[in-house]
């Protein structure tokens, strides 16, 4: 199966200047956002995986917003082409399970705006599943479909990653936030004294 995440030769629509040059950066923004989180789930930053991570998400969710910001996006077609089975990210998943051993599990409010009902998630599922949604647009992108790859972004990102990779964020920067604000006094002066006299 082709990596959707390197661009290929293709065939390239035809569509509105400014769509295009949106899909190419949401598309470079996509196969980013893929580099790191692969990096960081196969152990390259074991030290710096929180806030890699959390930079990786917020830069990611910028793109999402300019998604959700402009108007709906309508493919050429009114059927998504066949792509054949998606990119298997069950490997990645796993991997993010093991990085993020005791820390996984969260709870989140499902809906804020029509339910104070909670439910389970994970991190690890988060990641994958943004992963999952970004390779998808990107496999339309490679085959030159701006359209089809503009509109499952924006679809995607509006029905299901956007809120994951929020929900995500908000986790990694709460477990930034013990990690640096639980720290015993002495601990913390020790590090201060250390950032001021380098």
């Amino acid at each position: 199966m082709p990596d959707a995440t390197r661009p290929a030769a293709r065939n390239v629509e035809q569509v509105d200047p400014d769509l295009e040059l949106l899909c190419e950066e949401t598309a470079a923004e996509a196969r980013a956002f893929l580099s790191v989180v692969r990096e960081v789930a196969g152990g390259a930053v074991p030290q710096s995986a929180l806030p890699v991570l959390s930079l990786a998400l917020s830069q990611v969710l910028v793109t999402g917003t300019r998604l959700g910001a402009i108007t709906d996006v309508v493919p050429a077609r009114r059927f998504e082409p066949d792509l054949g089975s998606d990119e298997d990210v069950e490997s990645l998943r796993l991997q993010l399970a093991g990085l993020f051993t005791g820390l996984d599990d969260y709870a989140e409010v499902i809906d804020p705006l029509t339910t104070t009902e909670c439910a389970r998630s994970r991190v690890s599922d988060d990641l994958a599943d943004i992963c999952a949604a970004l390779l998808h647009g990107l496999r339309h992108h490679a085959d030159g479909e701006l359209t089809e790859a503009l509109w499952w972004w924006q679809f995607s990102y509006l029905a299901t990653w956007g809120s994951r990779a929020s929900s995500a964020l908000r986790v990694l920067q709460s477990i930034l936030g013990h990690i640096r604000m639980d720290a015993d006094d002495e601990t913390v002066a020790e590090a201060q004294f250390d950032a001021l006299h380098r």
